[in-house]
């Protein structure tokens, strides 16, 4: 794996790449770089560089399945102000299998692109592009150019050939919407599924553990003991990726991991495609009770005048409304009592004006923002309060929605990007300032599920934050601050503080660097989840082309250590169906049949070459699975 970039973002990177999916990686950044911290990388001069590649071309090539890096070393930092083709030459990138873009300026990943796809038309490209729109016509242009370069020889030279554009709002939405729904940073996202690895203690005697999807691991022996790090010498066991059922039945002693989905099922909120308002909010209380007064008073004349002049109650009503509006003939010649009448009427007529006058404005007001921004509902609880409707916010807003989590967002400007998204999906939007007293109180802070911040100001979100947990101490809160150190400072402080409370304290590079590492895997890796000192990576796979799994039960497909098949994609197999799902707000159901995914699968059921799964997989199995060479045989699966 190669990664070129000028900012934190690259070091992440190299550091997920290096400590969650055990590749070899080459970085390379600018040598006078100065703004972000320094690298926790091995330095290495251009010709030991070239040296370490070559060497490890040439055992690749002789298939001893050696590297020239061992496991568990640095990754190898190249120094350069641009990745020129001598550059990329020089990182060897002919003989990568990924390489990552991730420069703040958009041509010069381009131009780069370009280079490393004539270097390397087999080459998997990962960008990162602010511009979507040109995103797209480049990743088009450059899976076209290698698809003609390769000739076009299969699904697998495709698949090694792709290209992915990643912008930072786009890589930072999901995990940011995972912290603040789930509360955890071991989250899978697919087909509008979150799903989330719950580690579950030894249960205790009598005690049964309640259901989840599947489980994906045996927790070590001895929790006490260094995690994952279980010796014959010691006694201890470490973790167990992917056990049978017979395993998972006799252990005695260890905790489990189980894959569970979070939903939402809680009050949903109102779907609002009427265009008329309830009279509720037409008008504010204010003028609701004025005009209660108002009737009262008419109400009140019209039975004095029927006990004065003795007229039918309707007629007297009559009588009374042409005096309000002063449209009845003097009372000249009548009783005292009349003309008294009269000239009360005719003072409530003129208190009438100015409040008919306000509520024909307060209802054109209602209508005008009933069409553009709607107000948090009555009895609205377990939402998340969204602060900032900019780049990333609409983004998370949109991730939220999709999962059919409610939202109340707050934003400060008025022309802000997102809200335009905001009004077509019909979300509560708080104009004002987050500092201001009263704004989150206007969210319905206090019986809100999370708060996400995540404004362009560092300070306005921790500000707000702050404040939100003097109104609710256990508040879930997430924040998504610019600086790693800052963020990781913030977290510190904020969990020390309010022990009870989920804190989640997230820089852009931490968020963004996750999505790029499963983009440089390939398309079809989901995510991963790490366990203990070890992982469990998710993939969607065709099964045509895979003998392994074409033709054989889910059952027989099964292997223990290093893959499973969890769910059948219904919408790519062509063979939807429906399934029920559970409500309970916040749980995980059995099922998912709204988003094509049966996860209930029989192990009777046989798998065809039409079919497209959702597996867990060891990396060496994933690797085995897809027909890759495992390098490191001992780097712990």
């Amino acid at each position: 794996m190669v990664v070129c970039g000028d900012d934190g973002l690259a070091h992440r990177l190299a550091a997920e790449l290096r400590g969650v999916y055990r590749e070899q990686v080459t970085l390379v950044v600018p040598p006078t770089e100065r703004t972000v911290r320094p690298p926790v990388v091995g330095r290495a001069r251009a010709s030991a560089l070239l040296d370490r590649v070559v060497t490890a071309a040439v055992n690749r090539a002789a298939g001893n399945g050696t590297s020239a890096e061992p496991a568990g070393s640095e990754p190898v930092l190249l120094e350069a102000a641009e990745a020129t083709e001598t550059v990329l030459a020089a990182a060897g990138v002919e003989r990568a299998a990924a390489l990552a873009l991730v420069y703040d300026d958009d041509e010069t990943n381009i131009r780069a692109a370009l280079t490393a796809r004539r270097l390397n038309p087999t080459l998997r490209l990962v960008l990162r592009l602010y511009n979507r729109r040109l995103g797209q016509h480049i990743e088009e242009l450059l899976d076209q150019a290698a698809a003609l370069a390769t000739g076009g020889t299969g699904p697998a030279a495709a698949f090694d050939a792709s290209t992915t554009v990643l912008s930072d709002a786009d890589t930072a939405a999901p995990a940011l919407a995972a912290s603040a729904v789930a509360g955890t940073s071991k989250v899978v996202q697919t087909d509008g599924l979150m799903l989330r690895a719950v580690e579950r203690p030894v249960p205790r005697p009598g005690e049964t553990a309640a259901p989840g999807l599947a489980t994906l691991a045996l927790l070590s022996a001895t929790p006490n003991g260094p995690a994952g790090g279980g010796s014959p010498e010691s006694g201890e066991q470490g973790p167990l990726l992917l056990p049978d059922a017979a395993t998972v039945r006799d252990a005695v002693g260890r905790g489990t991991v189980v894959l569970e989905q979070v939903s939402y099922s809680g009050p949903p909120l109102p779907s609002g495609r009427g265009i008329v308002p309830p009279f509720a909010s037409l008008f504010s209380r204010r003028l609701r009770w004025s005009l209660a007064g108002l009737v009262g008073c008419v109400v009140a004349l019209a039975v004095a005048l029927t006990l004065v002049t003795g007229d039918h109650p309707l007629h007297a009503t009559y009588l009374t409304l042409l005096d309000l509006f002063a449209i009845n003939d003097p009372a000249l010649g009548e009783p005292t009592g009349r003309q008294i009448l009269q000239l009360l009427s005719g003072l409530v007529g003129l208190l009438l004006l100015p409040v008919l006058l306000a509520a024909a404005l307060e209802t054109l007001g209602t209508f005008r923002s009933a069409s553009a921004l709607r107000k948090p509902p009555r009895g609205l609880g377990g939402h998340v309060v969204l602060l900032g409707l900019g780049k990333i916010g609409t983004r998370v807003l949109t991730r939220l929605r999709e999962l059919n989590i409610p939202v109340v967002c707050v934003e400060a400007d008025p022309d802000a990007r997102g809200l335009a998204t905001a009004r077509r999906l019909r979300v509560p939007v708080i104009l004002g300032d987050v500092t201001q007293e009263g704004v989150l109180e206007s969210a319905k802070i206090h019986r809100a599920h999370a708060l996400l911040a995540v404004t362009s100001a560092d300070t306005t979100n921790l500000e707000a934050v702050l404040y939100a947990r003097s109104v609710r101490p256990d508040l879930r809160v997430v924040l998504r601050l610019y600086d790693d150190d800052f963020a990781t400072a913030v977290y510190r402080t904020l969990r020390a503080a309010h022990p009870g409370a989920s804190t989640r304290s997230r820089s852009v590079t931490h968020l963004a660097a996750p999505a790029f590492a499963g983009a440089m895997m390939g398309r079809q890796i989901l995510g991963a989840i790490p366990v203990e000192r070890r992982v469990l990576l998710f993939a969607a796979v065709d099964v045509s082309g895979h003998p392994q799994l074409e033709g054989k039960t889910v059952g027989e497909a099964f292997r223990a250590g290093a893959w499973r098949v969890l769910a059948l994609d219904t919408a790519a197999s062509g063979g939807a169906r429906e399934e029920p799902a559970a409500e309970e707000a916040y749980e995980e159901p059995r099922q998912a049949g709204a988003s094509g995914l049966v996860w209930d699968l029989p192990d009777t059921y046989v798998l065809r070459g039409s079919d497209r799964v959702v597996l867990a997989a060891t990396r060496r199995g994933l690797a085995e699975l897809l027909g890759r060479r495992t390098q490191r045989e001992g780097a712990g699966a």
